[in-house]
C-alpha cells in the first residue's frame, strides 16, 4: 500500500512533531514537518504532498499567505489544504463549511482519529476528482478484496493534545 504524503506547516516544533508522529504511526502517511513558514512552498515542491496541514498564525508568513502561494504555484495549485489551527474548537471546525477557496478548518484540539479521518476524506475527494487511468493486462487478479482497515484500528492515542 502506498502511503499518502502529508506536509505539516506549523511554527511550533513540538506540537507539529507530535501530529507527524501520530500520523506516521497509523501506517497510512509519510509526513514532513516544516516549521518555517517562508520555507513552506519550497518544501512542498520537494516533497510533493497530497495534502497540507497548515497553521494559520505563524510569524513571517501566516497560513493565508502560504495558502495563496501554494494556490499560485503551478506544481502545487491542486494540493488540498487543511487549516490546522487552535483558533477554532473541534465543534466549530465540524460546523464550518469549506471556505470560498475550498480550504477546510481542523482544530488542533480535535481527537486524533478525527484528524486522520479528515485527511482520509480529503484525499478520497481529491482522488475522486482526478481522472483515473486503467491499464489492463493478461495476468489474472485475485477476486478477494484486501481487508478494509480504518485509522481507528491503528490509533494508539485518543487525543493529539496541545
Amino acid at each position: 500500500m502506498t502511503k499518502a504524503r502529508v506536509l505539516i506547516v506549523d511554527d511550533e516544533p513540538a506540537p507539529s512533531a507530535l501530529v507527524g508522529m501520530y500520523l506516521e504511526e497509523t501506517g497510512l502517511y509519510d509526513v514532513v514537518v516544516e516549521n518555517l513558514s517562508y520555507q513552506a512552498v519550497a518544501t512542498a515542491r520537494r516533497f510533493k504532498p497530497e495534502v497540507v496541514l497548515l497553521d494559520v498564525n505563524m510569524p513571517g508568513k501566516d497560513g493565508g499567505d502560504v495558502a495563496a502561494e501554494i494556490r499560485a504555484d503551478g506544481q502545487l495549485a491542486g494540493t488540498p489544504i487543511l487549516f490546522f489551527t487552535s483558533l477554532v474548537s473541534p465543534e466549530e471546525a465540524e460546523d464550518r463549511k469549506p471556505s470560498r477557496n475550498g480550504e477546510l478548518f481542523l482544530s488542533k484540539k480535535a481527537e486524533a482519529a478525527v484528524v486522520v479521518r479528515t485527511i482520509a476524506s480529503v484525499l478520497e475527494q481529491t482522488a475522486a476528482a482526478k481522472p483515473v487511468r486503467v491499464f489492463v493486462t493478461n495476468s489474472t487478479a485475485s477476486n478477494s478484496p484486501e481487508p478494509t482497515r480504518t485509522s481507528a484500528d491503528r490509533a494508539p492515542h485518543d487525543r493529539i493534545g496541545f
